[in-house]
């Protein structure tokens, strides 16, 4: 049945409107669902904290009264709880999770470029996943526990950039030079552990931006090719750090003035040098 032109408007305003609203109602529980998971990481973070009370993971332990040997046994039944349970869930829930590709291999890289070339709504998925696991990748291989990466501040970044201009039209420098703003202004690095032996200049420059920095390279140097597959993932964390580590002051003003062109002039350097 064919409809007059002003009832096929409204029908397909409605179609519209009935788009958007899924789109949303989905983004809202994605946010939702990342604000539950770290929250439930939020408390791992502290009972891991509160664990090292009597000086359990001390290299020279100390005397410890009874309520601190009480408060650090507790907290590493929590945190041990809390693990298994995690575990659990993903195995129920999600197995294949655990089996999801390094996000500096090659495939997951070319993956979160082409979301953000092609199709911003698909950031939900691809884009906040790969900051996420390369934060805590380089994390747990280049500091000491406890660290805290919050998966909600970096889907909040991933909404703030739906109101950005088309990514796509930009070169790739620029439209990660935008990204790595969104990233480092959400700050989803709460806590970082000391540097371990290699990665110190984790602690020259904000975390968010020395982490997101390299994942934000990682994704340009991926154009060409880079990093060669006989480069494994500790390799290219500690390369690029060494790399980056003599632009942090220059990355952290042109953060702070908000210089998209002067974070896309730095990462384009970085990548001529690697």
């Amino acid at each position: 049945m064919w409809l007059d032109p002003g009832r096929r408007q409204g029908f397909n305003h409605a179609m519209i409107s009935e788009a958007r609203a899924s789109n949303s109602l989905v983004t809202h529980a994605a946010c939702m669902a990342a604000g539950v998971r770290d929250s439930l990481r939020t408390a791992q973070f502290y009972a891991r904290d509160m664990a090292k009370a009597d000086g359990h993971t001390s290299e020279t332990p100390r005397d410890s009264t009874f309520l601190s040997r009480a408060v650090a046994w507790v907290a590493r039944v929590v945190d041990a709880t809390l693990s298994k349970a995690a575990d659990v869930s993903v195995r129920l829930i999600r197995p294949q999770w655990r089996k999801l590709p390094s996000p500096f291999e090659p495939s997951m890289r070319q993956d979160v470029i082409q979301t953000i070339k092609l199709n911003q709504f698909s950031y939900t998925s691809q884009f906040t996943a790969y900051f996420f696991r390369a934060a805590r990748h380089m994390l747990e291989r280049g500091a000491e526990a406890p660290h805290l990466v919050l998966e909600h501040r970096i889907e909040s970044a991933r909404r703030a950039l739906e109101s950005e201009p088309a990514l796509g039209d930009m070169t790739q420098a620029t439209s990660l030079a935008h990204v790595l703003l969104r990233l480092v202004l959400a700050g989803p690095i709460a806590r970082c552990g000391a540097p371990k032996s290699g990665h110190e200049f984790l602690q020259l420059a904000d975390p968010n931006i020395a982490v997101m920095a390299t994942a934000c390279l990682a994704l340009l140097l991926a154009e060409e090719g880079k990093p060669l597959d006989e480069t494994d993932d500790d390799e290219f964390f500690e390369i690029s750090g060494a790399l980056l580590a003599p632009h942090f002051g220059e990355l952290t003003k042109a953060i702070d003035a908000r210089d998209v062109a002067a974070l896309a002039h730095i990462l384009e350097t970085v990548k001529e040098l690697y």
